[in-house]
């Protein structure tokens, strides 16, 4: 996920195709630390967009606009000044570093040909965007840094710009076979986290990517690399860096249960193919994932509010039915009472006065019992102590009875509510989630607010036998899939004994067929709470047989009759289709 140097070399190549030649027809700031510039080809107008933000600084190509603050910053106004109309005659990157060079050539204001070096650093938090003249003399740039925030290098107005060098790693497009064999194998860890610290601009995910494609022990630690190990993974690293010299790139996205969850400039093959979106440039690519990725980030950070309700209430809950647990527990002694005050109706005639125990047959057990008795009481009153004993722990055990079935239904309800949660997309998603709260009591509605609307729509995939699939993204969904949308011979799915959504098969009367079953039984697994988990149990039954209890919880059914297997959770190569 890292945007490393062999992504900046892509960007690089498919900069010089479509800018080159191209001229600045507008500079924007939209963002403090962002840039947007206007490019003209041509017929062609092209939108590079420069963010140097510390939390996501990206650079790409995009189709999109944004609109502009009424007053341009000052660093944007100098671009203006000096670039505005300019001509782009050069794009490089030094190395595999994760710097971007722009070259561009202008008219200063006495009439003369002129060279400006537009710099950006995508180093994290460190980036930067830098703007320098023709001897790499810093103009200016969107982030100062002063001496007192980095010792290694200022970046100030009138200080020269160089690369720094804080780590002593090498150029992977230019190391030797013997040097490459000599760092790396004398470094005591993985093999993969040899490679990314040795060699500059190489990420976790390209290292891990190397090793795989090395095969055998190159995956392990370097100790474990034999000679023909040690070929390999020279083997496969030159050839990577033959292809990104060549400018051969081949860039996708790898996906987990549907979830971007990393990306590269090359194929990679350490995962599924099923999982893997390929593109023909890196610009789009990086838009969409990290589009995606900055959704589902602000999809948890708008739901934070609804978690820590859910979190508290399920805390209260799970303590006290561990209390109710043990207070019932301590009411499994009551028929021990019973036995006491029967024994003493029926033998209390020999007990002595003002003795403290009695010693009797229980004849349920045929064996003899000393039954502890009050000194200052009959025999009788004894045995009418130890019955009204029993009766109150009798009451106290089908109160508290009663009470854990509902602790132990409301802590499912909160359960499944927090995996609802976890596979919300869209904001709509958490807007049924707040109702259901709002309805179960967890939320107050505030004032006379009304009902809200609901918008939100389950997960729809097509089976790859062309069979539509809907997963409810929360209980009001599984409860409105379930027993309103669905046909009483449609197929329905849930993972086995924990929380997550219920998946419906339009069968439209047909039979499933095997593949089919598996794909819906998957989609089952992933949407709930087991989904980290290798393989879970599905149950699956025709929809006719699951029936609603009354009074129960949104979502909550039961069913008798079913068949069940042991799937994957993994849903890489399900169709998905738009709700």
């Amino acid at each position: 996920m890292a945007f490393d140097g062999i992504t900046i070399a892509n960007l690089v190549s498919d900069f010089r195709s479509d800018l080159l030649e191209g001229r600045l027809s507008k500079i924007a700031q939209p963002e403090p630390d962002e840039l947007l510039l206007t490019i003209k080809k041509g017929s062609c107008t092209l939108r590079l967009c420069i963010c140097a933000s510390a939390s996501l600084p990206l650079i790409y190509l995009t189709g999109e606009n944004k609109p502009s603050p009424a007053t341009a910053p000052n660093f944007c106004m100098l671009l203006r000044k000096h670039l505005q109309n300019g001509r782009i005659v050069e794009i490089s990157q030094p190395g595999l570093e994760r710097i971007i060079r722009f070259t561009v050539e202008h008219v200063d204001e006495l009439g003369d040909l002129r060279r400006k070096q537009l710099i950006v650093e995508i180093m994290g938090k460190h980036s930067n965007i830098i703007f320098c003249d023709e001897n790499d003399r810093i103009i200016d740039s969107i982030k100062h840094i002063s001496g007192l925030v980095s010792s290694v290098r200022e970046v100030l107005p009138g200080k020269p710009w160089f690369i720094p060098h804080t780590q002593d790693k090498l150029d992977p497009l230019t190391v030797s076979r013997e040097t490459f064999l000599d760092r790396i194998f004398s470094c005591p860890m993985d093999c993969y986290k040899a490679l990314y610290t040795t060699f500059t601009g190489l990420s976790p995910a390209i290292s891990h990517e190397i090793c795989h494609r090395a095969g055998g022990a190159a995956e392990l630690a370097t100790a474990a690399c034999g000679p023909k190990d040690r070929e390999a993974l020279w083997t496969a690293f030159s050839s990577m860096m033959e292809d990104v010299r060549a400018g051969r790139f081949s860039p996708c996205i790898a996906s987990e249960g549907g979830v971007p969850a990393e990306y590269a400039a090359v194929s990679l093959t350490s995962w599924p193919s099923g999982s893997l979106k390929h593109f023909e440039r890196i610009s789009p690519l990086l838009e969409e994932y990290y589009t995606q990725k900055s959704q589902i980030a602000r999809i948890r950070q708008r739901s934070a509010d609804l978690r820590r309700i859910v979190s508290t209430a399920l805390e209260r809950n799970v303590r006290k039915y561990d209390l109710q647990k043990k207070q019932l527990q301590d009411t499994q002694k009551r028929d021990r009472y019973r036995v006491y005050g029967e024994l003493l109706n029926a033998y209390g005639y020999g007990a002595a006065p003002g003795a403290k125990s009695l010693q009797a047959l229980n004849y349920y057990t045929g064996e003899e019992i000393a039954i502890p008795l009050d000194p200052q009481l009959t025999p009788v009153e004894n045995a009418k102590r130890y019955f009204e004993k029993y009766n109150k722990l009798k009451r106290t055990n089908e109160a508290l009875s009663a009470l854990i079935r509902e602790t132990e239904e409301e802590i499912l309800h909160l359960q499944s509510v927090s995996n609802a949660l976890d596979i919300a997309r869209k904001e709509e998603d958490l807007v049924q989630i707040r109702e259901e709260l709002i309805e179960s009591g967890h939320i107050r509605r505030r004032g006379t607010a009304k009902k809200v609307k609901i918008t939100s729509r389950p997960f729809h995939y097509v089976s790859s036998d062309g069979f539509h699939m809907y997963v409810g993204k929360n209980n009001l969904q599984n409860e409105e899939l379930t027993f309103q949308f669905a046909s009483g011979n449609d197929w329905w799915f849930h993972a086995k004994g924990m929380p997550g959504s219920h998946v419906i098969v339009k069968s439209g009367g047909a039979p499933l067929p095997d593949r089919t079953f598996e794909e819906a039984a998957r989609l089952a697994a992933h949407y709930s709470t087991g989904r980290e988990q290798e393989k879970v149990e599905v149950d699956y039954v025709e929809r006719k047989q699951v029936k609603k209890v009354a009074g129960s919880k949104p979502g909550f059914v039961i069913y008798h009759t079913n068949y069940s297997m042991l799937i994957s959770t993994d849903i890489s190569g399900i169709r998905q289709e738009e709700p």
